[in-house]
């Protein structure tokens, strides 16, 4: 009796360099906030979940019109085949098209012309980038199982330092600063609920950029797992 062969084991998606950005402000109370916003239900990934601004690195990210760079030991843990400085602008480009804000400090200086809107909302609103205020919080990557991958490095900035009113592109619905007391009424999945946890630890405690180890984290049978390892994903 002939026996039907073994389907063919799929191999894992390779999984898209991507980067997301914490940003959290003092509200009026002097407690935190942090900028999220909700997935639309038509999303093929991550439907109806409540994310932090962020996407895929573009090969343009890897440049900057703007003087500046991030700390020393963020541009070490950052360390591999793409430039630092590509992660970092992925996540201010993603933050300025999804929230319509952007992250920098004043700059009176001069900078070439260029077609890109992310860099003209810059120049227009006298802003640069603060690349040396940025810290790292972790690296995630998707489990191999899902059929959309992305090794994503996430960031924190300074919600008091944006411009900008809050609008965007329709890829987060429901923007808004949400108090950090009222996070458990969102609905996050756990990589989202560690990048907060982390955020709000580092935003709490003033900790010096550069000064906290990004852990990375993986899935090994779908359980999320931490860890110091800085490995090429699976």
């Amino acid at each position: 009796m002939d026996h039907p062969a073994p389907a063919a084991r799929r191999s894992p998606v390779k999984p898209a360099d991507a980067a997301g950005l914490v940003l959290i402000r003092a509200g009026a109370s002097g407690n935190p906030e942090i900028l999220i916003g909700r997935r639309p239900a038509k999303m093929g990934f991550l439907p109806g979940i409540h994310v932090v601004p962020g996407g895929r690195v573009d090969p343009p990210d890897a440049a900057s019109p703007y003087p500046g760079a991030p700390h020393p030991a963020i541009a070490r843990a950052l360390g591999g085949r793409r430039p630092p400085l590509a992660f970092l602008n992925a996540a201010l480009r993603e933050t300025h098209e999804e929230t319509g804000l952007l992250v920098g400090r004043p700059f009176a200086g001069t900078v070439a012309e260029t077609d890109s809107p992310f860099w003209q909302a810059y120049r227009t609103a006298g802003l640069a980038p603060d690349y040396g205020a940025i810290d790292y919080l972790c690296r995630a990557i998707t489990p191999v199982t899902s059929k959309r991958r992305f090794n994503t490095r996430f960031f924190l900035a300074d919600g008091n330092h944006v411009a900008g009113t809050l609008s965007g592109n329709g890829e987060l619905e429901d923007l808004a600063w949400a108090r950090a007391s009222a996070l458990g009424d969102l609905t996050l999945v756990d990589v989202t609920e560690y990048v907060l946890k982390t955020a709000l630890d580092r935003w709490t405690s003033r900790a010096p950029i550069g000064t906290r180890t990004a852990k990375l984290l993986n899935y090994r049978k779908d359980i999320m797992t931490l860890s110091d390892r800085r490995g090429p994903p699976r």
